[in-house]
């Protein structure tokens, strides 16, 4: 089938909302695309606004390979487009990019149709398909440099030979690239994709992804960027790569370079001086592995270095060297009837820790943890500094839960730069710090909520770098700091409330927005507010005027987020009323 025939089934049927795309991408290789058009949310903590998809590819040669499958929720018109397009009994191997329930959901209806293939996967891969499908399954652990012959295709002549390259943690420690020699197609699931549910194939319009592929790298590969660098570098020494085949969303062939350049220019600048944390997860251990993801990203918003590390999956000499060279260290609870192979782990773990260095503890929420307070103790009779409070769970993880692990992770964050801060702070010439914080302006609280009843998120800051910024439509820039929790409420397609604060009815408000706060705290506790009014968060009912605002576009810049929004409504309580103003001292702090 050429590329520009799509085949859709199940768009009209059952559900709307879910769609599959079966479409040619190279000689003898085609794509069954998955399209979850309402998706609103991925692994629970990060917000969706464009639907995603779950990307499997079929390679037809001498040999026939199947690269990942799908959702389980993609079931029946999954296998039934697979049946219709490829006898099952041809299939000889299964390659597994990576054990995520979203790209491994279908892999025991697959051998039940033929439990001959032979899967390929990287060791920690098969060892937790072992965990997941429960059936004996042929296998083959691969690892960089080792290579998977499917012959030539007898029509054309073309000769499949597979290169497998390792790329853990991107973003789960059993990841592998695949890279065809005879389409220049590298294959890498979740690296390089990005949340958005089109039945465009390719990247043909870099310019309507671009924000959707930024906030799927924030979210899911900048966590990683250690790891992201290291994968950069071992793909260097592939031939050209004519497409990248991602697991989710359209596949990257017009614009590669761009979104090459992009991964490698972000990942750089997370890295630091000041050296990173290590965050520890148990994978596949109650929420580690979404618990850790949330606080790496706080801390990554602060700008700090982090490494993900995976107790289970990692080596006793590659462990003890991650925590002992770390600057701060993020521990979880673990199993309190854990097996050899993690207790082993743990003892190696705290074994490799340094006296001065920072540590914090967080709840797995397993159901069979060792109580956080034994290990809290544990630890600061080993003489370490707390970085942040025990974080405790007392329920299954909702969006709140995640949003309080991120803060913490930018407090985290926040600690470990510090004297990178001031050092930089200081280094301003003294007139022109001066100078820049004459430049005033007004006094406003941004508030921002998202979900709803018990699962909604929500945020509010003060802000005074507010400006309007067009007149049709209406609308106004806020420039927001990267390590500002409310910063992940105001993506593009967010809504916000803008609250203008009154010259002579702000201090209360200033107060309260001002401090500092602990993770998860209540911003507007004991703040009267008006609730359904505004779209974008709740109205403080002691404010001048509200804006309630839509965001459009966001221009980073190296230590801001300069967020523009069209206002849809807003109204004014006081007519003859003035804004407060807020006048600085000098320009490199609020």
């Amino acid at each position: 089938m050429g590329t520009n025939s799509p085949t859709f089934i199940g768009k009209a049927a059952k559900s709307p909302k879910l769609s599959l795309q079966y479409e040619s991408i190279g000689e003898n290789t085609t794509t069954i695309r998955s399209l979850d058009w309402e998706r609103s949310r991925f692994d629970i903590e990060f917000g969706l606004r464009n639907g995603t998809t779950y990307n499997s590819f079929i390679i037809q040669a001498e040999k026939t390979a199947l690269i990942d499958s799908s959702h389980l929720k993609f079931k029946d018109i999954w296998l039934k487009i697979l049946k219709n397009k490829v006898d099952p009994q041809s299939i000889d191997y299964l390659i597994v990019s990576h054990t995520e329930p979203d790209h491994s959901g279908l892999i025991s209806e697959i051998l039940e149709l033929n439990n001959n293939i032979e899967i390929y996967g990287s060791k920690v891969a098969l060892q937790f398909l072992e965990n997941q499908i429960h059936r004996p399954f042929k296998s083959t652990a691969i690892k960089t440099g080792n290579e998977l012959d499917l012959g030539k295709n007898l029509k054309n002549g073309i000769h499949h030979k597979l290169q497998f390259i390792s790329a853990p943690n991107l973003h789960w420690p059993d990841t592998i690239f695949s890279y065809d020699h005879g389409t220049n197609i590298l294959y890498t699931c979740d690296a390089f994709g990005l949340h958005y549910c089109t039945d465009e194939l390719f990247d043909l319009n870099p310019e309507v992804i671009s924000s959707d592929f930024r906030y799927y790298y924030d979210c899911l590969m900048g966590p990683n960027a250690r790891s992201v660098l290291q994968a950069l570098k071992r793909i260097q020494s592939l031939p050209k790569i004519q497409t990248i085949a991602v697991g989710h969303g359209p596949l990257l062939r017009d614009n590669i370079e761009l979104w090459l350049n992009n991964y490698h220019q972000w990942s750089s600048q997370r890295k630091t001086t000041d050296g990173y944390a290590a965050i520890c997860y148990i994978s596949q251990y109650g929420f580690c592995d979404r618990l850790s993801q949330a606080i790496a990203l706080g801390a990554n918003k602060a700008e700090a270095e982090v490494q993900l590390v995976d107790i289970r999956a990692s080596d006793s000499q590659e462990l003890s060297a991650l925590i002992g060279e770390a600057k701060a260290v993020v521990i979880p609870t673990w199993p309190s009837q854990a097996d050899a192979e993690t207790q082993s782990a743990i003892g190696t773990l705290l074994a490799a820790l340094k006296q001065k260095q920072w540590v914090g503890v967080y709840e797995s929420f397993g159901k069979n943890d060792e109580p956080i307070d034994v290990i809290a103790n544990q630890l600061r009779g080993l003489g370490q500094k707390e970085a942040f409070s025990p974080l405790r769970i007392k329920k299954t993880p909702d969006a709140n839960t995640f949003q309080q692990f991120e803060e913490a992770g930018t407090d985290l964050g926040q600690l470990l730069n510090r004297k990178k801060n001031i050092a930089t702070i200081k280094s301003f010439d003294g007139d022109l710090v001066k100078a820049l914080g004459r430049i005033s302006g007004g006094l406003y609280v941004v508030t921002a909520s998202q979900g709803h009843d018990q699962d909604k998120r929500r945020g509010a800051m003060i802000a005074s770098w507010v400006s309007q910024a067009s007149f049709k439509p209406p609308g106004l820039t806020v420039a927001v700091a990267k390590d500002r929790a409310i910063e992940s409420l105001m993506k593009v397609g967010d809504r916000f409330v803008l609250n203008v604060l009154e010259e002579n009815n702000y201090q209360k408000l200033f107060r309260q927005f001002l401090k500092r706060f602990p993770p998860g705290a209540n911003r507007f506790e004991g703040i009267s507010i008006i609730e359904n009014v505004a779209q974008g968060g709740p109205v403080l009912s002691d404010a001048l005027a509200y804006l309630d605002c839509l965001v459009k576009q966001r221009l980073e810049t190296t230590d801001h987020w300069i967020i523009y929004a069209v206002v849809e409504h807003g109204n004014i309580s006081n007519s003859e009323a003035k804004t407060a103003v807020h006048h600085r001292k000098v320009g490199t702090s609020y």
